[in-house]
């Protein structure tokens, strides 16, 4: 919304005595002794003190946008807007929590379409978790990038892992859950949502059969014994 300029106009401000505007009883040495930018850096200090009241607004626009992890991002770049699938014969993670969030795309990205560059996810972090036989493909047009890794005795395995998904399926198992949790107040998996989102948490989780359609992923350690990548006609 646009505001005028706080720098009054010469010639329409008014007379406040004891003031330094034109009209007033101060002497023009002393006017003249501020210099022409004083009513620059007037300006400048009301532009700052605007600043500082908008940042609750913005705070809260960034809370939507980014997970935090007790103060570390959960997301913390911006995605490419390529979705990419990652399966797994199953899934075994201790400390899941799963809350909504929105992903952004770089300012300018050819993928926004007519999402004004934003992607709704679902973001599902598990504190501790291993994957077998774990395959992840992207679809580049005509060719898919193709990664696979523990398909044998060893398992894939990843601490503070975070994903970032518009579709999820599988045959999935929870132990103790909670579910219609705050986001902002989960404690299974240390990640902590946006205030006032739906969430859920349990202490353990196991999905057979994991299908995903993610945007973003990120782990503290991700492990992937048997690493293969490869470009490939079909994905995963």
């Amino acid at each position: 919304m646009a505001s005028s300029p706080d720098v009054p106009s010469a010639g329409n401000t008014p007379d406040i005595p004891g003031s330094d505007t034109p009209g007033s009883d101060t002497p023009p040495e002393a006017r003249n002794a501020a210099g022409p930018t004083a009513g620059v850096r007037r300006g400048r200090v009301r532009a700052r003190r605007a600043a500082v009241m908008a940042v609750p607004a913005t705070l809260v626009a960034a809370g939507l946008a980014v997970l935090t992890a007790q103060g570390a991002l959960g997301v913390q770049f911006a995605i490419s807007g390529m979705p990419f699938t990652v399966t797994a014969t199953e899934l075994n993670g201790t400390g899941f929590e799963q809350f909504g969030g929105l992903d952004n795309m770089a300012e300018g990205s050819p993928n926004a379409g007519d999402t004004g560059g934003q992607v709704l996810v679902i973001t599902s972090a598990i504190k501790h978790a291993t994957l077998t036989k774990l395959c992840q493909s992207v679809d580049l047009g005509g060719t898919n990038l193709l990664i696979t890794a523990g398909g044998g005795s060893e398992k894939v395995s990843a601490t503070d892992l975070t994903t970032d998904s518009t579709e999820l399926s599988g045959d999935a198992a929870f132990n103790n859950i909670e579910i219609g949790n705050d986001a902002s107040t989960l404690t299974k998996a240390g990640v902590k949502g946006p205030i006032g989102v739906f969430s859920q948490q349990a202490d353990t989780v196991r999905i057979a059969h994991l299908r995903q359609t993610n945007y973003a992923t990120t782990a503290g350690v991700f492990k992937l014994p048997g690493l293969k990548l490869r470009f490939s006609d079909s994905g995963c």
